[in-house]
């Protein structure tokens, strides 16, 4: 296997390319947001299938290896949703906070987790890598912090006593799915790279 430096990243967003480039930093490869034309549809039931799917699609398509991501937040009272709908469970993230804190209204079980599965496909579309990551978490009744983006301000980890919005940017990077996702994902990486 060759040494690979460029990883194209299987988003359109530049904010989840800079948060990527944050936790492989130290690796020396170089990220690339994979491009605009290139649209996969994300018709998988699980976070993995996703990440594999888009993973695997844009590193065919541009010849190179790939990384993707899927997460989403599920919560336990209804029966794991949003899940892979999370980002389509509103036009806007208050439109999402206020359709989920809707529908669980006054359910007392509160448990929730959000999920983050990354793959890895190597120039032919073929899966190299593959991990999850998950936080545990309860949702409020009502949205705390500035920080962050999406559910951030309803989602609440005990272990911290805040909510991803109330978190620093390290913290968050810590405990969050993605970084346990990420955790898990560089010690396999860094192996891959010596093949």
């Amino acid at each position: 296997m060759t040494n690979p430096k460029l990883l194209v990243v299987a988003t359109g967003n530049p904010g989840k390319l800079k948060e990527m480039q944050a936790y492989l930093s130290d690796l020396g490869w170089e990220l690339r947001l994979k491009p605009d034309e290139l649209d996969v549809e994300e018709t998988g039931e699980t976070f993995m299938a996703n990440a594999c799917l888009k993973a695997s699609e844009v590193a065919k398509a541009t010849g190179e290896w790939a990384i993707a991501d899927d997460s989403g937040l599920s919560v336990d009272a209804l029966a794991g949703v949003p899940g892979v709908y999370s980002a389509r469970y509103g036009k806007t993230d208050a439109d999402r906070i206020s359709r989920l804190l809707r529908e669980l209204g006054d359910e007392t079980n509160r448990q929730a987790q959000f999920v983050c599965a990354i793959a890895i496909a190597d120039p032919d579309g073929g899966i190299a890598l593959q991990v999850e990551g998950i936080c545990r978490g309860e949702i409020l009744h009502a949205p705390r912090g500035t920080g962050g983006f999406g559910y951030d301000p309803i989602f609440f980890v005990p272990a911290q006593q805040l909510t991803f919005a109330e978190m620093t940017p390290e913290l968050k990077r810590q405990c969050s799915h993605r970084g346990k996702a990420f955790q898990a994902l560089l010690p396999q990486i860094q192996q891959l790279m010596q093949e």
